[in-house]
This record gives structure tokens, C-alpha cells and sequence, in this order.
């Protein structure tokens, strides 16, 4: 059967509000309420002029989502890879590496950093990010830091 998933990308001022919506939705849904943590979802990031956000459509519905957000410091550019996660019913087809791999492709050699739940350290491995420091409890979730470039 052809998959109809479709890859999505947009800067964050291009977004409409129901898209926005959607994909706010889908973070709450798994890092709020599925993980159980009380946090600043909406960390003031997500409408920055340089912040892009990648999503997996499934007609109409949005399945898995990621946020390319960036960092200067000293001058220097870099980018942060956050925010990804799956909708529940749609998890194991590989759909973060996919959004992972679009948001690499668009770092292109900058530096990326992100901070990876520790059962997914693997993950980013295999998608060229190494650890870059110790693990620590955000949330309540183990978490590692990881780099890319």
C-alpha cells in the first residue's frame, strides 16, 4: 500500500493556526499528558523568525512532529533539534529519524545539539550525533546530552 505520509517543513511565521495547533496538540498529548510531566510546553521558541518546524502529515492528520530551533553563541550559529515525538498509534515506521534526517539535512554543517531521552541515545547514534556530557534528570526523564558536527 502507498504510504500516504507526507513530509512537511515551514518557518515558524509561514505556520497557519490550525497547523500550529495541530502540532502543539500532538507535544502535549505525548510529553504532558502520555510522560506525565508538568512543564513549560510552550517554551517561547516556536514563533521565533528563525525557527523552522518539520512534521509528518497523514491526510490531514499530523503524526509525528520536530523543531529546528537556533542557538548563537559567541557569534556562532548553531541549531537545536527538539520536540520530536510520535503520535502513539503511529510509532514504529521510523517517523522521528525521518524528521531527525530533515532537520540534519537542514542544520547542513552546522553544529546541532539536542537533548535525547536516554532510550533513544541509539537512535541519534545512528543518525551521527554523539554523547556530549552527562545524563540528567529533566522532567523526571533521564536525558543525554548529544552533538552533531
Amino acid at each position: 500500500m502507498m504510504s500516504t505520509v507526507v513530509l512537511k517543513r515551514s518557518w515558524a511565521q509561514d505556520l497557519d493556526t490550525a497547523t500550529l495547533y495541530q502540532l502543539l496538540k500532538l507535544r502535549v498529548e505525548v510529553f504532558v499528558v502520555e510522560q506525565k510531566c508538568a512543564y513549560p510546553e510552550l517554551d517561547g521558541l516556536d514563533l521565533l523568525p528563525e525557527t523552522r518546524h518539520f512534521w509528518l502529515d497523514d491526510e490531514g492528520d499530523v503524526v509525528a512532529v520536530a523543531r529546528l530551533s537556533e542557538e548563537h553563541n559567541d557569534g556562532v550559529k548553531s541549531f537545536r533539534i527538539g520536540r520530536v515525538c510520535t503520535e502513539k498509534a503511529a510509532r514504529g515506521h521510523g517517523y522521528a529519524n525521518r524528521l531527525v534526517k530533515a532537520a540534519i539535512a537542514e542544520a547542513g554543517s552546522d553544529t546541532i545539539r539536542l537533548s535525547a531521552q536516554s532510550y533513544l541515545v541509539d537512535m541519534y547514534t545512528k543518525l551521527g550525533f554523539q554523547v556530549d556530557g552527562e545524563e540528567f534528570i529533566e522532567d523526571g526523564i533521564p536525558h543525554v546530552p548529544m552533538r552533531k558536527g
